[in-house]
């Protein structure tokens, strides 16, 4: 199993930055893309960004693009989410999850994060 934890969420105002975190523990040799995803109250959970493991492949969601920068540091098992011009929109909780195969689902998600950005 994999556990992961989210950190770094908080109440900021519109065009603040922020960074989140994703500790990853357990079998984390096993990671073959780690994701980050969104929920906003009363919306489906959205998907935002994700790396692979063992590269520096990444991918976003047109929403954040050019915005928001995911990045890993696999010496310390951890995935950040750096978001910069945030926007009201971008308030929601905040999930990493990881893909244990190419195809495979998101078997291993965290806590949560909530992030809510002010107008």
């Amino acid at each position: 199993q994999v556990q992961l934890v989210e950190s770094g969420g908080g109440l900021v105002q519109a065009g603040d930055s922020l960074r989140l975190s994703c500790a990853a523990s357990g079998r984390t040799f096993s990671i073959y893309v780690l994701g980050w995803f969104r929920q906003a109250p009363g919306k489906e959970r959205e998907f935002v960004a994700t790396t692979r493991w063992s590269s520096n492949s990444t991918y976003y969601s047109d929403s954040v693009k050019g915005r928001f920068t995911i990045s890993r540091d696999t010496g310390k098992n951890t995935v950040y989410l750096q978001m910069h011009s945030l926007r009201p929109e971008d308030t929601a909780i905040y999930y990493c999850a990881t893909q244990q195969t190419a195809y495979g689902r998101y078997e291993y998600w965290g806590q949560g994060t909530q992030v809510t950005v002010s107008s």
